[in-house]
């Protein structure tokens, strides 16, 4: 009976010890490892703002930074007005130049209220798309905001010695002279100039004109946007004769080459 007895104590206290093992065993060192992790997890996780955080798409560019961006890109730079074309529809093309180089601004956003304080010298930030066609560079789907502050009047840039060089395109659509041309004719039947490219125009039209230097013929423009048929320049360039020498200036726009939207045209000095 005392035998008995003992056996029975000897397993109550081995299951009593076993049901301590159970309850104890989960309490380890382990936990605390497992919730630091947890917790440094959590630290370095982004917080919400830093995850919807805009991307740095309106950040200002240089232009450096601009001409080296990807055809089609995003782009923003700041910019100053130097001349416009004709306002219509809520849209407005700006030739724009800072100290460190030009663009054209195709058909940007604008009222007709802004169009008016598009002075030259007025500096603005435009966002839109980088794009290029048939070699002009060019911003489009531009929209754009006045900037207080400095402004900015480019002088013509003399690159008559650029013409016919590679060089040329680096200093597209700034505003530049170019001297000592040759007028050449613009169709077989020998005349100056034409109204639009092929002819086919009338008076009020863009007017078409050939020139030379060093035995390359240029054709340059005066767009009637820019200079109408009442400016100085259209009707000089209507006055102008084969074999004239002179001197022009404008804004270094690209088609395929240099083609030039004239604003002045005068005899060669």
């Amino acid at each position: 009976m005392k035998k008995l007895i003992a056996m029975l104590l000897a397993v109550t206290m081995v299951l009593a010890l076993a049901a301590c093992a159970k309850t104890e065993a989960p309490v380890t060192t382990a936990a605390p490892e497992t919730t630091e992790a947890a917790t440094e997890a959590t630290t370095e996780a982004p917080t919400e703002a830093e995850t919807t955080a805009p991307a740095e798409e309106n950040t200002v560019m240089t232009y450096e930074e601009y001409m080296a961006a990807e055809v089609d890109s995003k782009v923003t730079v700041e910019t100053y007005v130097q001349a416009h074309q004709s306002w219509w529809e809520d849209k407005i093309t700006v030739y724009a130049q800072s100290p460190e180089g030009a663009m054209f601004l195709y058909e940007l956003a604008c009222s007709e209220e802004d169009a008016a304080k598009m002075v030259p010298g007025t500096k603005i930030r435009v966002t839109g798309d980088k794009a290029e066609w048939n070699g002009e560079v060019e911003i489009m789907n531009g929209t754009f905001e006045f900037v207080e502050g400095d402004s900015f009047v480019a002088e013509a840039a003399d690159l008559t010695a650029l013409l016919g060089t590679d060089d040329l395109a680096a200093h597209q659509n700034e505003f530049v002279t170019l001297k000592g041309l040759t007028v050449e004719a613009a169709n077989d039947e020998g005349a100056a100039y034409l109204y639009k490219w092929d002819g086919s125009g009338e008076e009020g039209d863009d007017l078409y004109f050939n020139v030379s230097l060093d035995g390359k013929t240029y054709s340059f423009t005066v767009e009637s946007y820019l200079r109408d048929k009442d400016s100085d320049v259209y009707k000089a360039v209507k006055e102008l004769k084969v074999g004239d020498v002179v001197d022009l200036e404008g804004y270094l726009y690209w088609y395929n080459d240099a083609q030039l939207h004239t604003t002045s045209v005068a005899a060669a000095q």
